[in-house]
């Protein structure tokens, strides 16, 4: 079966990416080089595509009720140019998928979901939302988002930016977003980032995305800035210390469990929320692990106190940044900070120690 492709995949050939099948799309791992490219955005800018991430239009009088009803928080309460994480679950209460909400206007919100998910994500808004008033439409195909993200840039996007626009801009707060002119093009800039940097989404008609890459580009050139893959992408989330979904997030698991727990509001009604309301203490937790040495501990690995299994490691590597292995594990509930664990590392049993999430935070 062909691949998608967004409407960069030329760009990226002909940069010479290393392309790879992720979710059915056909999306740039690296370029050259994960660490440089990761590098670029702790230290500079760097640009993404993520042309692949669901983009749902959910409209109408009842478009607040229906996504109150089909996640676990309320973006009916939400003031118009706001964003919010949320979790879609599925009547047990496992999760769906996590993603990001943002209000447009009074009846008219954008669902930003993960690539793997986005059909999954718009056939269960489809099903909850009988009987109401409310448009559902997948805008994926015909959308595009690229994402700068880096120190940098504030100063790179805010330098293409329609002067009209260029205070609006630069005022953006953190999980907001609104409608700008970049040359002259329209476009959606949302500040939510998922690198642990300040960063800026870029969502425009699919057919106006080579000219904003190449704009970008040329406006980070002085800064810097370079195309980076998802592989740096993945590094980068990591050391912010943010799930994956098929990683830390399951449907196998609830928010809970997921270390999720504070994005569920149970004051409303919304599918599977009595399952959460009849679960008890969750059965695992969310920790950061850091370790000595250069070996990291891979996703599977098994955790261990004493020689009593305790959880397994969900996403795991040595951090660019930091110079250390650090992983994410879903361990058992009530462990502390500073307390001393075993990871199985290869068949190699290796101490790591339970830290405060994130394990890099930025100063921007």
């Amino acid at each position: 079966m062909s691949l998608n492709v967004t409407a960069l995949h030329d760009i990226h050939t002909g940069l010479g990416a290393t392309m790879t099948d992720f979710a059915g799309w056909s999306m740039p791992l690296r370029y050259a080089s994960d660490r440089a490219e990761h590098a670029a955005v702790r230290e500079r800018a760097g640009m993404f595509d993520l042309s692949h991430m669901g983009q749902i239009r959910v409209e109408g009088p009842d478009a607040g009720r229906l996504l109150d009803y089909a996640l676990v928080s309320t973006p009916s309460t939400m003031p118009i140019g706001r964003a919010r994480y949320s979790l879609m679950v599925n009547v047990n209460g496992g999760i769906i998928d996590d993603l990001i909400v943002y209000r447009t206007d009074d009846i008219d919100f954008l669902i930003i979901a993960n690539g793997a998910n986005r059909l999954r994500v718009g056939d269960e808004l489809t099903a909850r939302s009988e009987g109401m008033k409310v448009a559902i439409q997948d805008k994926t195909t015909a959308r595009a988002l690229i994402a700068v993200q880096g120190p940098a840039s504030l100063d790179i996007v805010s330098s293409v930016i329609d002067d009209a626009d260029r205070a609006a801009f630069v005022e953006l707060g953190y999980y907001r977003h609104g409608l700008f002119t970049l040359r002259g093009i329209p476009v959606h800039i949302a500040r939510t980032g998922y690198t642990g940097e300040r960063g800026y989404e870029i969502m425009s008609d699919a057919n106006v995305a080579v000219d904003l890459w190449r704009i970008l580009s040329e406006a980070g050139e002085t800064s810097g800035v370079i195309p980076c893959g998802l592989a740096a992408r993945d590094s980068l989330r990591l050391e912010a210390g943010m799930p994956l979904y098929g990683h830390e997030l399951t449907e196998d698991l609830t928010p809970a469990e997921a270390g999720q727990g504070r994005v569920v509001k149970l004051d409303h009604d919304f599918v599977g929320s009595a399952a959460l309301r009849g679960r008890g203490e969750p059965a695992t937790a969310l920790y950061g692990l850091a370790g000595e040495g250069r070996r990291a501990a891979r996703a599977g690995a098994t955790v261990s106190i004493d020689g009593n299994d305790v959880g397994r490691i969900t996403s795991g590597i040595l951090s660019p940044t930091l110079g250390y292995p650090i992983a994410l594990a879903l361990l058992t509930p009530g462990l502390e900070i500073g307390q001393v664990v075993t990871a199985n590392v290869r068949g190699k049993e290796q101490s790591m120690t339970i830290v405060q999430l994130p394990f890099y935070s930025s100063t921007h």
